[in-house]
């Protein structure tokens, strides 16, 4: 099949968060099983200076998009990391050639509606140039939200063949592309289009909504998830929307890419371990204390937090049990990045429990990889969590997952009191004293040693690895071909 994804993210070359790791393990998994694959991403900076791409990165188009009422130019560069799989960056400097994708760090760009409906207009502008007809074109979250439809509006225009069928995944439903309305002349979409029965959504232009209402197949990164954005509590005002297309919405869990996360062969640890032998965790475990200012002989249970820091993540059921976390006996370690107001709060929460919380502002691999091998315990308090990625890469690692029962967390982990047997870890409802429960069910395991190790020895076990998910995108792409 020819496969097209269009995404805001593609791991190594930018990230921010789950997303890339999707589309830089499906992308390159689906060519490696023949498929000829073409990724579209805004030409960030960080991509275009990115050192190793794997080939060389060439200018090969000059773009001149229609934006309302004026054209605006772009360059497109490509290259290619392995055989099957070309990438192509959609580049304006104006809008891509920033430090950052979608923030200055403290609040969005108030240009983001224009940068994406960019994006949009020249990944399918350059479809159009080469003649890609793809079999699907899958868009990714909100920035490619506005694909199905500027797609389909073309094909009209022109009378062309550019995709049999269009996907948009839903990673996040409550992040949504929402700008004023006013900003819809961008897109010289027909005017009817502005309604109810198009992007408005409280008077607002709704890139997700596009997404989901003009998509063939509209998916979801968990089955949970897909069942828990049908209601209001979790749909950010969208339900009704994905009500109207339950009959063509599917959750798919995601795999983890097990060439980058896998404690045998991670060249970003100290040491290297397997479900078989532990020895190279307890030398990841005292590297990482001693990184943060701890005893690396500490014998109490280590705690690791590793996310980006909004209300999302449930950062302040943390900070509410401080009381709980000064007078048990541990270690807590948290590397994050976000909010800046979580991120003040967080700090004077390191600083008031120095002798037991570390606090490192920023997100970035080699310390997440090292959270995740160090750590006795993995902490996710999520209020919602559409699939999660670190619950996976925790059990991978022989680091138990305390989270919470929503979304891909129900769906990937077993809580050891549902299923003594079976169990990988351990599950709580999302609230202040849900995060106590968990923490205190954490510290009892962590002193009942057989049964943490067998915990442990079943969570590394598992097989989360893109594989099945793969085959699963395969058979359904043939399925809806």
């Amino acid at each position: 099949m020819n496969i097209v994804h269009v995404a805001s993210e593609m791991f190594p070359y930018i990230k921010t968060g789950g997303l890339a790791d999707v589309v830089g393990a499906l992308a390159p998994a689906l060519a490696r099983r023949g498929h000829q694959v073409s990724v579209f991403l805004p030409g960030y900076r960080a991509i275009v200076e990115h050192s190793n791409l794997g080939s060389p990165l060439e200018r090969t188009q000059r773009l001149r998009i229609e934006m309302g009422d004026m054209f605006m130019t772009g360059d497109v560069r490509e290259f290619s990391p392995e055989p099957n799989l070309k990438i192509y960056l959609i580049c304006r400097e104006e809008f891509f050639d920033r430090k950052l994708p979608y923030t200055n760090g403290e609040r969005d760009y108030e240009d983001n509606h224009h940068r994406f409906i960019f994006f949009c207009k020249g990944v399918i502008e350059v479809m159009r140039r080469l003649e890609l007809e793809a079999d699907v074109v899958h868009g990714h979250d909100w920035p490619a939200g506005l694909m199905p439809l500027l797609l389909r509006v073309e094909e009209q225009r022109r009378g062309l063949n550019l995709a049999m069928r269009t996907v948009h995944t839903i990673h996040n439903i409550a992040f949504q592309g929402l700008f004023p309305m006013k900003s819809f002349y961008r897109t010289n979409l027909p005017d009817e289009l502005q309604g109810i029965d198009g992007v408005e959504f409280y008077g607002q232009a709704s890139m997700m909504k596009a997404g989901i209402q003009f998509a063939d197949r509209v998916t979801t990164v968990s089955p949970n998830y897909a069942q828990e954005i049908l209601t209001p509590e979790y749909s950010s005002g969208l339900e009704g929307v994905v009500q109207q297309r339950v009959e063509d919405l599917s959750g798919m869990i995601n795999g983890i890419d097990t060439e980058v996360w896998n404690p045998a062969t991670d060249p970003m640890l100290p040491g290297h371990y397997s479900a078989e032998n532990l020895g190279g965790k307890k030398l990841c475990r005292a590297e990482l204390l001693k990184e943060h200012g701890f005893d690396p002989l500490f014998s109490g249970a280590v705690f690791g937090m590793v996310c980006r820091l909004t209300e999302q993540k449930g950062v302040h059921l943390l900070l509410a049990n401080e009381e709980l976390i000064e007078q048990s006996k541990c270690k807590l370690i948290v590397i994050g990045a976000g909010d800046t107001r979580l991120e003040e709060q967080m700090r004077n929460f390191a600083s008031r429990l120095s002798k037991q919380v570390s606090f490192t502002a920023k997100l970035d691999e080699v310390g997440s990889h090292r959270v995740e091998a160090g750590a006795d315990f993995f902490l996710m308090p999520s209020l919602f969590e559409p699939c999660g990625l670190n619950q996976m890469y925790s059990q991978v690692y022989g680091t138990i997952p305390v989270a919470t029962r929503v979304g891909g967390l129900i769906d990937t982990v077993i809580d050891i009191a549902d299923d003594p047997e079976n169990g990988t870890g351990i599950l709580e409802e999302p609230t202040k004293d849900g995060f106590a429960r968990g923490f205190e069910r954490a510290l009892k395991l962590y002193g009942q040693r057989k049964v943490y190790t067998a915990v442990q020895g079943r969570g590394m076990k598992q097989d989360f690895g893109w594989e099945q998910a793969v085959e699963a995108y395969e058979t359904f792409y043939e399925e809806i071909v």
